[in-house]
């Protein structure tokens, strides 16, 4: 049995170990960090990272997932079902993108009366109701004994680049901890273009080369790289991306072959 979590509490806080330590009171289960660094509050942070993670784990795999805002306001709790492996979490959209990913995602809204009992914390769902749902469902609950199918619930979409005349244009959708901006543009879209490159994020400018690999680039240059979850990467070799564009998640990005003559 394995089960991942992935918060914003920070890995220092004392929460993400409540979190497990009711868990293992009850099952016995693999225990697997994505992340406790998800930038506070930040939704669609989550969702990428947790979107990255998901198809390397295996059917069966519960996935617990926190980063809430809303905690205690009136936004359901949440399981959902998608290619072997389940979510539990906030619906704010937090869980999406990665079900997707695996496939048609069936969602459910918790009504259980154990799990959403008088007298839970208002601000640590994580620890009172969505730990409790993953350890059930790691015991081999089914989802539809705790919750109830439904078609109302808080989505988020990436959205797709798309082709532009000499090339592509998208946004960025997550910047990661070397400073790369992974966008929304899929490989696919950028035909094995090696060569010069002129770059636009937001209102900045720069010029660059499309590689294969950060290496491929000198030190300090800059590089489109087709990038591991499919989705093309704006890269400083050895250098942070995120600083030379002075960029964060939803900035419109333009890349354009440039032609020399």
């Amino acid at each position: 049995m394995i089960v991942t979590l992935l918060s914003d509490f920070g890995p220092s806080s004392p929460y993400p170990a409540a979190m497990k330590a009711v868990l293992v009171r009850r099952t016995s289960p693999t225990l697997v960090d994505i992340s406790h660094d998800v930038p506070r509050h930040d939704i669609r942070a989550g969702a990428f990272v947790l979107y990255s993670a998901v198809p390397h784990f295996p059917a069966g795999t519960v996935h617990l997932a926190v980063v809430d805002p809303g905690v205690g306001t009136e936004r359901k709790p949440l399981v959902v079902v998608s290619g072997g492996q389940l979510f539990v979490g906030p619906d704010n959209g937090l869980l999406m993108p990665a079900a997707r990913r695996l496939g048609s995602p069936t969602v459910h809204t918790m009504t259980d009366p154990m799990i959403l009992r008088p007298g839970v914390s208002s601000t640590f769902h994580g620890r009172d109701i969505f730990a409790p749902a993953a350890a059930l469902l790691l015991e081999g609950t089914p989802p539809e004994a705790i919750a109830l199918a439904t078609a109302e619930f808080v989505d988020l979409d990436f959205g797709s680049g798309r082709t532009i005349n000499g090339g592509v244009a998208g946004q960025v959708i997550y910047v990661d901890p070397f400073g790369n901006l992974v966008t929304n543009v899929p490989n696919g879209l950028w035909v094995e273009h090696r060569g010069p490159v002129a770059i636009q994020v937001g209102a900045r400018r720069g010029s660059g080369r499309s590689a294969r690999t950060y290496g491929e680039v000198s030190p300090n240059r800059l590089a489109v790289v087709g990038g591991s979850d499919g989705l093309l990467e704006i890269a400083v070799r050895e250098g942070s991306a995120a600083r030379r564009f002075a960029a964060a998640a939803g900035m419109a990005v333009r890349i354009r072959r440039v032609t020399r003559p």
